[in-house]
């Protein structure tokens, strides 16, 4: 009979994989809209750090122009802001001819 105590300490511990951030810094996020709380505004905010998790949730430090204060934020109350059409056509562009470098004017 193989005692429960000799089974834990041949047995491997189990590794949780570390987490990975979804947000990069510099990137454009919104606060998530919550059933209880009414935002007046949707305000972009920019990621400027990312920090260590919160129990099973990443966390970050947001900024936004209006504001002279930063946030913290967790990832779950986050969302990416979709660049609009004119930004997407403006950074294709600039990937294809760059800044106009080897153009005559």
């Amino acid at each position: 009979m193989i005692s429960i105590r000799s089974e834990r300490l041949n047995s491997r511990p189990t590794r949780r994989e570390a987490a990975t951030h979804r947000y990069a810094l510099g990137q454009s996020v919104r606060l998530k809209r919550s059933f209880n709380t009414v935002q007046e505004s949707r305000e972009i905010y920019q990621i400027t750090a990312r920090l260590p998790p919160r129990g099973d949730s990443l966390q970050y430090r947001i900024r936004s122009e209006a504001e002279r204060h930063e946030r913290m934020a967790t990832e779950d109350s986050l969302e990416p802001v979709r660049a609009s059409r004119d930004d997407e056509d403006a950074a294709l562009l600039e990937r294809t001819f760059g800044n106009g470098q080897g153009t005559k004017a």
